[in-house]
């Protein structure tokens, strides 16, 4: 099953899960916004894409800017609490499966899933 995180305002992540669900791929859908991951969720999917927590972050978001997260010296963990209190941090959408997971940045990007 692929765990898709999910923000319905987002055009990029209703055209990810809109292809999702024209091949029927088996979907857990996680509207990450109104239920934000935990530390530990964030951390496999850092580790299921390959990239650091910084890398996952929507640097354009003014909680961002705000929250001073451009600062090199933050460690991860500071990162992934700022993710975690601030969901809109997080890049989307992000689709999940096993110990696999892409940036659905495009969105087909999400079929190699299948």
């Amino acid at each position: 099953m692929i765990r898709f995180y999910h923000n319905p305002r987002c055009s990029k992540s209703r055209e990810a899960l809109k292809l999702l669900q024209e091949r029927s791929a088996p979907l857990e859908i996680v509207e990450y916004l109104k239920t934000p991951p935990g530390i530990e969720e964030l951390l496999q999917l850092c580790q299921a894409l390959g990239v650091s927590p910084r890398q996952m972050m929507r640097s354009k978001e003014d909680d961002y800017v705000r929250l001073h997260l451009d600062d090199v010296s933050l460690e991860d963990k500071h990162l992934l609490q700022a993710i975690h209190t601030h969901p809109q941090l997080l890049e989307r959408p992000i689709a999940l499966l096993g110990d696999r997971a892409v940036i659905g940045r495009p969105p087909e990007q999400v079929l190699s899933l299948l």
